[in-house]
């Protein structure tokens, strides 16, 4: 299983990104899958999470400038975020706990990490 992470870059402050992650691979299914970031120095922290019946929870600091959303046919998460501020900027890693066909139990696996710089 693989999850790979898209959609980062540079913007400025005020403007819109969409993150995307897609899981690939041998999947039966995915339970919870969330974005989380970490900034240079600090700790990684959870920004959002959807659960497999859409229930989103959202960090204070995001709340109602970013959204989840994911598209179970497509094993796919995407983290719409707008009005965004310099403090925003960090790598963002996709996390997804995921059961493949030939396990009992689901893991947890991590994306690669895409780089968000807010900047004028």
């Amino acid at each position: 299983v693989q999850l790979q992470a898209s959609g980062g870059g540079l913007v400025q402050p005020g403007g819109s990104l969409r993150l995307s992650c897609a899981a690939s691979g041998s999947i039966f299914s995915i339970n919870a899958m969330t974005w989380y970031r970490q900034a240079p120095g600090n700790k990684r922290e959870l920004v959002a999470t959807i659960t497999s019946g859409g229930s989103t929870n959202y960090a204070g600091s995001v709340k109602g400038r970013f959204t989840i959303s994911r598209d179970n046919a497509r094993n796919t998460v995407y983290l719409q975020m707008n009005s965004l501020k310099p403090e925003d900027t960090a790598v963002y890693y996709c996390n997804a706990v995921i059961r493949e066909y030939t396990s009992t139990w689901p893991e947890d696996y991590w994306g690669q990490g895409t780089q968000v710089t807010v900047s004028s």
